[in-house]
């Protein structure tokens, strides 16, 4: 695989090499606060999405969900064209600085969709029935407009934030080694700290006080993270773009292609590894092998006075191979764990729409919890579990398994995919008992263009997102961990872009499942499963026909758990990897 140079740039606009000056810690107050200022303003746009298109663009439920979903599958599949250009041409810096000025744009955009009266359609009346005036094509394209920003921004910054402030600490020193886990552990407690200031504070101000006031903070709170991050441009170390990834798998498949009847000969194969090459040294697998024929030299392949082919479009090392047989191996269980996400996107979208048909009232009967804000209890139950996890769970499951770990990665994943299923169930009998109370019981009145509010409290609806914050916490935090580990480290950034693609598949796939279920049960005998009025539905239905996709999708991943094998290395000190689930 192509390798990344030893000897880092730092960058400003000289283009000679000089010598590293890792500045560690002075510089996180620059890269954390922006990242949490980032955060804030990312998900406070998006977060409240789901409303702002039914309440202020008067979109039917279905199709705004719809629209979030593809808003969200495009900003997580845009992550491997940011990893593409990030690695190929413009380096994590230059990436995140055009991100984060996209994101900046996108947000007040965003904002004057609601302050002007021009960009969205004039309000509904209440009355259930009455005529709603839909947005008109002008005003579709502005928003579209402020959603590619945002797509764009999003996009370019969540591949790259992480790896560059890890880029600050010197990786050979002990205190470098450690100033990067602080890193990753701060990075993602802003993450989660920002999306639960979001779905609390802001989506409260959207909600209850002005949809203007509400979206214009985001746009300074990126405005201001903007700031923070350019003000420590400076002292940066900043890392030259070194190569995709994506060349060297493409190498090794062309080149297999090539030599595809040729013998796989043990004694002619290739394997020049050059003298400052990272990655961790593989051992030869028999998985996949049609890719040794990549290595296999012939009297034809030239090499230089150094080793490595004359031309590497013909010729390849069994050490690329593997490399790349590591990735092919991980694609089945990326496609299986992906698909968690359709089940975890129901969470974030039809509990919305639960809860604008519950009793909202808590404490005062003056006072109603915002219907996003309840995705704040899916977030505390990924952040306290994931400490119950590490400091309890972890040191008991070791004593019985003898692994540092306790389980291993894919039994994680698997955990919180069974966790994802029992949440989908608990979902459908919460939606049918929220139904039931609602017409066969006194009512609180009606929600704007849907229906009858059911007196059962929304503190019902709780259990189910906490059962999916914690399946998240397992499987969400276990892929992520477990492409990190099994991907060659120099194709580490790749592998992040991965898991967001994953996410942007499921939404995909989430926006298919909607719309066909809705034309299909919209003219059947048994009624519309998902019309605007959840009473008039069936909902409970849908979450019963994703739990029983959950379930299949369940049995195909021990399937491929049972079939791979970790990554397996020259060095003896990563036993771990070496064993199955």
């Amino acid at each position: 695989m192509e390798v990344e140079k030893t000897e880092k740039k730092i960058t400003g606009e000289e283009d000679d090499e000089s010598k590293i000056i890792y500045r560690g810690w002075k510089v996180m107050p620059f890269i954390i606060g922006n990242e949490t200022f980032e955060k804030l303003g990312i998900v406070g746009s998006s977060s409240n999405l789901v409303i702002y298109l039914t309440t202020v663009f008067n979109m039917k439920s279905i199709t705004a969900a719809t629209v979030v979903n593809i808003y969200s599958g495009t900003s997580n599949f845009g992550t491997i064209v940011a990893a593409f250009l990030c690695d190929s041409y413009f380096g994590r810096y230059k990436t995140l600085s055009m991100a984060m000025i996209a994101c900046f744009l996108g947000s007040v955009a965003m904002d004057l969709t609601a302050v002007i009266t021009q960009l969205h359609p004039s309000k509904c009346a209440k009355e259930i029935g009455s005529l709603c005036k839909g947005p008109s094509i002008g005003q579709i394209m502005f928003l579209a407009g402020a959603m590619v920003l945002l797509v764009v921004g999003a996009g370019g910054i969540r591949p790259c934030n992480l790896p560059f402030g890890a880029d600050q600490f010197d990786p050979k020193t002990k205190e470098g080694k450690r100033g990067i886990e602080s890193f990753f552990n701060w990075y993602f407690f802003t993450f989660t700290f920002a999306q639960m200031v979001s779905l609390t504070l802001i989506v409260y101000v959207q909600s209850n006080v002005s949809w203007s006031i509400g979206l214009a903070i985001p746009a300074i709170l990126m405005f201001l993270g903007c700031i923070i991050f350019f003000a420590g441009s400076k002292l940066y170390v900043k890392v030259k773009p070194s190569g995709s990834p994506i060349h060297s798998i493409t190498r090794v498949i062309v080149v297999a292609i090539k030599k595809r009847r040729l013998n796989n000969l043990v004694g002619s194969m290739y394997n020049h590894i050059a003298k400052d090459f990272k990655n961790s040294k593989l051992i030869h697998t028999e998985q996949f092998r049609f890719l040794d024929k990549a290595a296999i030299q012939t009297p034809d392949d030239k090499l230089n006075i150094d080793g490595s082919p004359s031309d590497p479009w013909k010729l390849c090392s069994m050490q690329q191979v593997e490399e790349v047989k590591c990735v092919i191996r991980v694609l089945p269980v990326w496609l299986s764990a992906a698909l968690f996400y359709v089940a975890y996107i129901q969470q974030t979208t039809y509990t919305i729409f639960q809860s604008l048909q519950s009793d909202r009232h808590l404490g005062s009967k003056s006072f109603q919890i915002p219907p996003a804000t309840y995705t704040v209890f899916l977030m505390l139950g990924m952040s306290i579990f994931i400490p119950i996890y590490d400091r309890v769970l972890v040191p008991f499951l070791r004593k019985y398994t003898g692994r540092d770990s306790g389980i291993t990665q894919l039994q994680r994943v698997g955990a919180g995919m069974f966790l994802c299923i029992t949440s989908m169930m608990v979902s459908a009998t919460v939606e049918q008992r929220r139904r039931t109370v609602a017409l066969t019981r006194p009512t609180l009145g009606f929600a704007p263009r849907k229906g009858a509010i059911s007196s059962m409290s929304g503190t019902w609806l709780i259990p189910q997102l906490v059962l999916m914050g914690v399946g998240d916490a397992l499987a969400g935090v276990g892929q992520m961990e477990f492409y990190y580990k099994q991907f060659p480290e120099n194709m580490r950034s790749f592998a992040g872009s991965l898991y967001y693609c994953g996410i942007g598949l499921a939404s995909y796939l989430s926006s298919f499942l909607l719309s066909a279920v809705h034309e299909i049960t919209e003219g059947s005998l048994g009624g519309n499963w998902l019309p605007e009025d959840l009473n008039k539905g069936r909902l409970e239905y849908f979450y019963y026909f994703v739990a029983g996709l959950m379930t299949i999708n369940f049995a195909y991943f021990l399937l491929v758990s049972h079939w791979y094998r970790y990554k397996d290395v020259v060095a003896k000190d990563n036993d771990i990897d070496k064993v199955s689930v």
